[in-house]
């Protein structure tokens, strides 16, 4: 580094110019006392005075090359340098500072990655005693949130600690130093990009595609429950649930309403919402009711066994009509495999499993534009379940694993930990095209209703699953 600093450090030709003059201007005394000297009798005098401005020479010449020296900065020179560009990187921007320095600080081993808030009193040195007990626990902090309240202020912290400080000892030091209800979790990488960045991103996903609101808000928020509660049910009664414009907020519940009508629930329960994520919850709604229903469009090929290709696309409530000609083109059984519940029924469900707002739908059109096949990713709290539909003439084709397979796909990229389906244990071929996935699965059976869970993450599958409510619902 220091020879690369040196490179580029530009050449002062001035400098170099009253160097060479101050050696002339020496020269030329010396020739000039030597010549008095050979004709003058005060030689020794005039010797004495030569010396001397020799050595005054000398001395300005010492005196100008340390002021202007050409030699490179010392080591600790750079590491000063360095340093201070470190800590003051509040003059970097937000995606600079924490994305590229952050980034490679979480690659280094030895490290862990900690999200925390915590609630301190509206008085001066509150912050900076907090502060304080990090750097006793040598903990680096990434970013820095604040949100004041009534109360008091809640600040939220990025951290990077040593990997052997445990949750617990972080804690109790934060309360020592004046924090209160504070709560932390595990960072990752994503989390070290600066929050206006984030926002941007989750708008721009957002106004794609539809069906990426409710994600959005719960990458937008953390772990959180997201449901949206239609205005109308399936039966087309009014549900009465509505919200006002304005969204509604009450500590670790926020209600905003569904540009499609409903309301769109969120709750956290361990941790109560700040006016702050309120209000970028809100704006991530109302720009989804400014750009009105949206759907992505793209095409894939599926090949069926015997060589023949299909095409399988995202599906909307543009497709209700098709859709219901294929529940007429459906057995009974096929329909009650499919809906758990009355085979009369099932057109009624259509209009809301093609909503965007509820999640995303894929469907498998034939050359002629006929509908044969539904696949379905819902958006359930803070879960994800998968539904299939396959017309009876195309069943045993594959058509059933090809749609799952997309389907886990979509919800691997929605950052999904697993996802599961409800069926019949008599549904083999559900079952099949379950275990076709070659994930970790969990298996429960209650009351003849089977339900099986597909781990996304092996962090997720070394959890016990609870999928007894799911069986219920």
């Amino acid at each position: 580094m220091t020879s690369a600093k040196s490179a580029r450090r530009p050449h002062h030709w001035r400098r170099d110019l009253i160097e060479l003059a101050a050696l002339f201007t020496a020269v030329a005394v010396a020739d000039a006392i030597a010549n008095l000297i050979g004709h003058q009798p005060d030689g020794p005098y005039l010797l004495m005075a030569s010396a001397v401005a020799l050595v005054a020479t000398a001395a300005f010449h010492t005196w100008w090359a340390r002021r202007h020296s050409h030699a490179p900065p010392s080591e600790e020179a750079d590491a000063a340098t360095v340093g201070a560009g470190a800590a003051g990187g509040t003059g970097t921007s937000a995606g600079e500072g924490e994305g590229a320095g952050g980034i490679a600080g979480a690659e280094e081993t030895g490290t862990t990655l900690w999200r925390m808030r915590t609630t301190v009193l509206d008085a001066p040195g509150s912050l900076a005693a907090l502060c304080t007990a990090l750097a006793g626990l040598r903990v680096d902090i990434l970013t820095l949130q604040t949100h004041p309240l009534a109360e008091g202020t809640v600040d939220e912290f990025l951290l990077r600690a040593p990997a052997s400080l445990q949750a617990q000892e972080l804690s109790r030091k934060i309360a020592a130093a004046g924090g209160a209800s504070t709560w932390i979790e595990r960072a990752d990488a994503h989390d070290l990009v600066d929050t206006p960045t984030r926002v941007l991103s989750l708008a721009t996903r957002t106004a794609l595609d539809a069906a990426e609101l409710p994600l959005a808000l719960r990458q937008l928020l953390g772990r959180c429950t997201i449901h949206s509660l239609p205005a109308v049910s399936v039966t087309g009664r009014a549900t009465g649930r509505s919200a006002p414009v304005e969204g509604v907020l009450e500590e670790t519940v926020m209600r905003l309403r569904d540009p499609s009508g409903g309301v769109i629930s969120v709750e956290r329960p361990y941790l109560p919402f700040t006016p702050t994520e309120f209000a970028r919850a809100r704006a991530l709604v109302e720009l989804d009711a400014r750009l009105g229903p949206r759907v992505p469009r793209g095409e894939d090929v599926l090949t069926l066994p015997e060589g023949n290709e299909i095409t399988v696309r995202r599906a909307d409530q543009g497709d209700l009509a098709a859709a219901r000609a294929m529940h007429d083109r459906c057995s009974p059984d096929t329909l009650s495999l499919r809906y758990h519940g009355p085979v009369a029924d099932a057109d009624r469900y259509l209009d809301h499993l093609l909503s965007p707002r509820f999640g995303r739908t894929l469907a498998v059109q034939t050359a002629s534009g006929r509908l044969v096949a539904l696949g379905h990713l819902l958006w359930d709290g803070d879960e994800t379940e998968v539904a299939l539909l396959v017309e009876d003439d195309w069943q045993r084709r594959g058509i059933g694993s090809g749609l799952l397979r997309r389907l886990v796909a979509l919800a691997e990229e929605a950052g999904c930990d697993s996802v599961y389906a409800v069926t019949q244990s008599r549904n083999t071929g559900m079952v099949a095209a379950m275990r076709a996935l070659e994930l970790p699965l969990d298996y429960q059976i209650e009351e003849g209703t089977l339900v099986i869970t597909a781990r996304l993450s092996s962090e997720e599958a070394a959890r016990p699953s609870a999928p007894t409510e799911r069986a219920r619902r």
